[in-house]
C-alpha cells in the first residue's frame, strides 16, 4: 500500500459532497438536535405550566361563578322575603291606620255630641237664669205694688206654716 494511494484527495465531487454533507448533517443533528431538544423541552414545560395555570384559573373562575350564583340565589330569596315582609307590614300598617281613623272618627263624634250637649246645657242654664231674673223682677214689681200690712202678714204666716211642716 502506497501512501499516495491510501491518502489522497478525492476528486469526485459527487462522492465528496455526499460524504461532506453526511458529516455536516451528522454534526448539525448532533449539536442542533440537542439544542432543539432542549428548546422543545423548555417549550413543552412552559406550555404545560401555562395549561396547569389555565386549569387552575378555570377552577378558580368556576368556584367564583358558583359562589356568585349562590349569592345571587340567596339575594333573590332575600328579595322575595323582603317583598313578602313589606306586604305584610304594609297590610298591618293599613289596618292599624284604619282602626286609628275609625277610633278618631268615633272620638270626634262623641266630642261633637258632648259639645252639643254642653252648649244645650249652657243655653238652657242661661235661658233659665234669664227667666228666673225676669220672674224675680216681676215678683218684685208685684210685691212693691202690693206691699201692705195684710200681704206682709200672709207671707209671714206662709213661712211659719212651712217651718212647722219642716219640723214634723
Amino acid at each position: 500500500m502506497n501512501l499516495t494511494e491510501s491518502f489522497g484527495i478525492n476528486t469526485n465531487i459527487f462522492d465528496t459532497n455526499i460524504i461532506n454533507l453526511a458529516v455536516v448533517i451528522a454534526i448539525v443533528i448532533s449539536f442542533v438536535g440537542d439544542a432543539l431538544k432542549s428548546l422543545l423541552k423548555n417549550r413543552e414545560q412552559l406550555i404545560l405550566s401555562n395549561i396547569q395555570e389555565a386549569v387552575k384559573r378555570e377552577e378558580e373562575a368556576i368556584e367564583k361563578l358558583n359562589t356568585a350564583q349562590q349569592k345571587l340565589t340567596s339575594s333573590k330569596q332575600k328579595i322575595i322575603e323582603i317583598k313578602q315582609q313589606s306586604l305584610v307590614t304594609a297590610e298591618i300598617e293599613k289596618e292599624k291606620y284604619k282602626k286609628q281613623t275609625i277610633n278618631d272618627i268615633e272620638r270626634l263624634k262623641k266630642l261633637k255630641q258632648d259639645t252639643i250637649i254642653f252648649q244645650q246645657q249652657k243655653a238652657i242654664k242661661q235661658l233659665s237664669k234669664q227667666v228666673i231674673n225676669l220672674a224675680l223682677k216681676q215678683v218684685y214689681k208685684k210685691i212693691e205694688n202690693r206691699y201692705d200690712g195684710l200681704f206682709q202678714n200672709s207671707v209671714n204666716n206662709f213661712y211659719i206654716a212651712l217651718f212647722r211642716n219642716y219640723q214634723k
